[in-house]
């Protein structure tokens, strides 16, 4: 039989277990209830909700995040109302709780105070999920320095990152970004009113590691894809690693209404100004079987950006750099005038 002290060192030693917490907090109701507690009451009680682990991740530039669990098992104005869950430093930063369905959070960013109650494990039965921490903001902004018209030139993409559209996506694309992955990255596969996909590291090293380092997929409904849209390309529930892919202008709407019928594609992006797409390099078609463009497969190899890319393919374009907007000059990836 637990005891009240009992309780409370557990409470103590796990403060951001939200589960703890719980099996704690019951102790508020009344003090009978506390002395009466036992193992098996406390078991029927926490059987009755589902247990779950969530990801909360900061992606705002600047701020740090005081997560806190709120306690619905006491009054409004009371101390323990709400409960620090955890400090979350920006730019990615991630805290990770063992929690139950159904139970809510809250954090201030920006002068505001938002709630959030994470949604309930969807994924082929794991019990994880992933919240963005992000407030209200319309998105978080990057910008890709490209060639265009098969490097005679060069412009920008200004894409808008969605981070709630797609929380893991979104979380995965930054992430990259912020790594540098996109650097030097060749739009292997440009086909007109279809799409243009890159995402095939120029470094051997790099694009090894994540060819097989896949997400769990991000299933919105709820949005319909649109010219400029962007989205993880895949090969098969869960399998989105670095390969992304916008929907050219001009593609008619039978195919924007095709692309998401996939779990894997899901936008969590739009690029700005969408036209910038047309001056991409498209004239070798689409990948093998479909086209005589550059194969993926051999772009992973060794020699993908050394030999058979430059040798095969010259006139394709690529990405200089990609940028967080509202980072620069904060991280140690890049700092101000030098995108």
């Amino acid at each position: 039989q637990k005891t009240c002290k009992e309780l409370e060192v557990k409470r103590s030693v796990a403060a951001s277990d939200s589960t703890l917490r719980y099996t704690a907090n019951m102790m508020h109701r009344s003090s009978l209830l506390c002395v009466a507690l036992s193992l098996s009451t406390t078991g029927n009680v926490l059987a009755d909700l589902q247990a779950m682990r969530v990801a909360f991740v900061n992606e705002d530039p600047k701020a740090t995040i005081e997560l806190l669990w709120v306690n619905h098992d006491v009054e409004d104005g009371h101390p323990g109302r709400k409960v620090h869950e955890a400090t979350i430093p920006p730019r990615g930063g991630a805290h990770h709780s063992n929690t139950f369905v159904g139970h809510e959070f809250s954090y201030e960013l920006n002068g505001e105070t938002h709630y959030v109650t994470p949604p309930p494990p969807t994924v082929g039965g794991d019990s994880d999920q992933v919240v963005v921490l992000a407030g209200s903001g319309e998105g978080v902004r990057v910008k890709c320095g490209i060639s265009v018209n098969s490097q005679s030139g060069t412009d920008e993409l200004n894409i808008l990152v969605k981070p709630y559209w797609a929380p893991r996506g979104a979380i995965r694309f930054l992430e990259l970004v912020r790594s540098g992955y996109y650097d030097g990255v060749a739009f292997n596969r440009a086909v007109p009113q279809f799409l243009i996909q890159f995402g095939i590291g120029a470094s051997y090293e790099m694009r090894t590691a994540m060819r097989e380092n896949s997400i769990y997929d991000d299933k919105n409904e709820e949005i319909r894809f649109q010219p400029g849209y962007v989205s993880f390309a895949g090969s098969g529930p869960h399998s989105r690693t670095t390969e992304i892919f916008f929907v050219q202008p001009d593609t008619p709407r039978h195919q924007q209404d095709y692309f998401g019928q996939n779990s894997w594609e899901t936008p969590f992006a739009y690029v700005e100004n969408v036209n910038v797409l047309s001056k991409i390099y498209s004239g070798y078609g689409d990948m093998p079987p479909w086209g005589e463009g550059p194969d993926p497969n051999r772009i992973y190899n060794i020699d993908g950006y050394s030999d058979y890319l430059p040798v095969n393919f010259p006139k394709l374009d690529y990405i200089d750099r990609c940028i967080i907007v509202d980072e620069v000059g904060l991280g140690e990836g890049y700092s101000e005038g030098e995108f």
